[in-house]
């Protein structure tokens, strides 16, 4: 394999997506999915990510919770390259992309898998990506500030949850 100059290595994480023809959240997935996979020592991982649904124009300006989770199975074996692995994550979630429009649950009633109280049916594991600016509301007369709040309420084993700043960094 011939490697890679310093002249040709990518810099940063956009710039490992945009040469291998995949997004931000891909990039990031694989990453987190490859931590998931020195710590478990598993080659098959099912990795939960919600999506916003709104891929109809119609859709698009419309209020309200269309949120949808889609279930990513990850596929670790082969010990493969990053850049492999980034592959795979990417015919994944383009394939995942294609069936959003599936509500989780009646995923979980055709599959009909083992159901316990004490965990979610497909996955218990969790990714975001918040990619979406939060435009800042001004309103004459009033301060408006996002609110913090504490939630004791712990839906899945994992979640990593993750949003852009302004300065193109990331927030966990």
């Amino acid at each position: 394999r011939p490697r890679c100059t310093p002249r040709c290595a990518p810099r940063g994480r956009r710039a490992l997506g945009r040469r291998h023809e995949a997004t931000l959240f891909m990039v990031l997935l694989a990453a987190f999915e490859v931590l998931l996979q020195r710590y478990t020592g598993r080659d098959d991982l099912v990795v939960g990510t919600d999506i916003a649904n709104r891929n109809r124009a119609e859709t698009e300006g419309l209020i309200g919770f269309f949120i949808n989770m889609l279930v990513l199975r990850a596929d670790l074996s082969g010990n493969p390259t990053f850049v492999k692995l980034l592959g795979r994550v990417r015919e994944l979630a383009w394939d995942a992309y294609a069936h959003q429009d599936l509500p989780l649950e009646k995923l979980v009633g055709e599959l009909q898998p083992e159901r316990r109280t004490s965990h979610s049916p497909l996955f218990q594991v969790v990714f975001v990506l918040q990619n979406t600016p939060m435009p800042s509301l001004e309103m004459p007369g009033l301060e408006v500030r996002p609110l913090s709040y504490e939630n004791d309420t712990v839906r899945f084993d994992l979640s990593l949850l993750l949003g852009e700043n302004e300065a193109g960094g990331l927030n966990a």
